[in-house]
């Protein structure tokens, strides 16, 4: 068995917190795992005793080393990182991976995991895999459906038929989200369960139907990952043949046409932490239903998501609400419209607004960033070089930087000079001038970098050498 990890969301409702070059399957949402692992991390550490091969993993190639660190934060090691450079949904993404298992591996079973699902059971959930297993080695394509527990409008949902077989059942449909008083008939019947996104089979089979039911899909697919191209640890496809491939989902593909699939109940604490109030559901709450997360004070507050990321948060006499504080951004929502922040998100993409990608503090392969302050003319940043690591060889047409170093000490390329500067000390790279910064040492490298100039983007960086390959 081969676990595949779709890490491909952007987890716009999770907005602030959530953002489009740090999605919420990389965040440590510890009130919800009690952990400081990311749902990423928690997706494969819950695999543990299962006795698989190791995980491939498919993911953005702008998440690429977001992917690597939080694996390498495990000592994991995939057999490949299979980097997407379009979101072309479930269906492509499967498609490919099924291709890279094939060679890996001797027709594997695969086992389809999103990363940004939390599950509380551990045991029935590797109970559920485990009677998935048997009816996927049979030729069945295999879904988890979740046991509903209440009468959800934000799931698909899937109706069991009656034939029953090693804990699993035939699929007499699929159905789209529903309104309310159609999922509070879904819930009565107790014949329908949320559909999880949660997928196994055996690699051929899959690509068997594929073929037959989305040919385009497969063709597309094969091209791309045929023509595609190592990246140092990374495997990255074709755009232009990745981008042909049409867009939709294994349900659209595959699962509502074949007449293989089979669906294995699943009751075990799952959820996809699609929205603030989901988030909610699962936390560890107070006395007054509260979860508060960072520097609070809640006064005759009830039933309310608090998170204060940078600042002290004071609440008085409110409910149902949702307040989530970040260094740039804050949503104040109640808590039944949190579905809604999606439509926030895509406002903001609409003004082309910086806050929907990137927060104020921005992780590179390198280190990180913090911009702390800027001007009409200037900014501020501190960064943090890890042990060992080295921004690209680059230059600036706009702007000038004045480097202080604060904790251990950097080597320095400045035009044709290579030096150190130590704490306490400071450089000036004037605009134009080629210049890399390096930490040739044991502890992180902790600056405040002083930007001045006419035009301060991060599009204002030509990259001469880097070696996360990043030309």
């Amino acid at each position: 068995m081969i676990p595949v990890i779709l890490s491909g969301g952007s987890g716009a409702r999770l907005w602030p917190l959530s953002r489009s070059m740090y999605p919420k399957q990389f965040l440590a949402l510890n009130l919800t795992m009690n952990s400081d692992y990311s749902m990423f991390q928690e997706t494969l550490r819950r695999l543990d005793g299962l006795g698989h091969q190791d995980p491939i993993v498919i993911c953005n190639a702008d998440h690429r080393f977001l992917a690597a660190e939080k694996l390498r934060e495990l000592d994991a090691a995939p057999q490949s990182i299979i980097l997407e450079p379009m979101g072309r949904n479930t269906a492509p993404a499967i498609a490919v991976t099924a291709l890279a298992a094939l060679k890996a591996s001797d027709d594997p079973i695969l086992l389809v995991l999103p990363a940004d699902h939390t599950i509380k059971d551990t045991e029935k959930f590797h109970s559920a895999i485990k009677k998935a297993e048997k009816l996927a080695k049979d030729g069945a394509l295999v879904t988890f459906g979740i046991v509903p527990n209440q009468p959800h409008t934000g799931y698909g949902y899937i109706k069991r038929g009656t034939d029953e077989t090693d804990g699993g059942y035939d699929v007499a449909k699929f159905v789209e989200k529903p309104d309310q008083a159609t999922a509070e008939k879904f819930l009565k019947s107790g014949d329908y369960l949320w559909n999880s996104g949660m997928f196994m089979f055996r690699a051929s089979r899959f690509l068997a139907e594929l073929e037959k039911f989305a040919p385009d899909v497969l063709r597309h697919a094969r091209l791309a990952y045929e023509a595609a191209a190592a990246d140092f640890d990374f495997t990255r496809l074709d755009a232009e043949k990745f981008a042909k491939c049409p867009s939709i989902s294994i349900d659209y593909a595959v699962m509502e046409h074949t007449k293989d699939a089979r669906v294995v109940p699943l009751d075990a604490g799952w959820s996809d932490i699609g929205s603030w109030s989901s988030l909610w559901d699962v936390c560890v709450k107070d006395d007054n239903g509260n979860s508060l997360t960072g520097d609070i004070i809640a006064k005759d507050t009830r039933d309310c998501y608090v998170m204060a990321e940078n600042k002290l948060v004071t609440t008085i006499g409110v409910d149902n609400l949702i307040i989530v504080d970040t260094k740039d951004a804050l949503l104040i929502a109640s808590k039944d419209r949190s579905e809604d922040v999606k439509k926030i998100v895509d406002k903001l993409k609409s003004q082309n607004r910086p806050e929907t990608a990137l927060h104020r503090e921005v992780y590179r392969p390198w280190g990180k960033y913090d911009s702390i302050g800027s001007g009409d003319r200037d900014q501020v940043k501190r960064i943090t070089v890890k042990p060992g690591a080295k921004l690209s060889l680059q230059m600036h047409h706009h702007r000038a930087e004045h480097w202080i170093v604060v904790k251990g000490s950097a080597r320095v390329t400045k035009g044709e000079e290579i030096f150190m500067v130590h704490e306490n000390e400071s450089t000036f790279i004037p605009i134009g001038t080629v210049h890399a910064l390096e930490n040739p040492g044991v502890i992180p490298l902790e600056m405040i970098e002083v930007q001045s100039g006419s035009y301060l983007g991060e599009d204002d960086i030509v990259r001469l050498e880097d070696k996360y390959g990043r030309i």
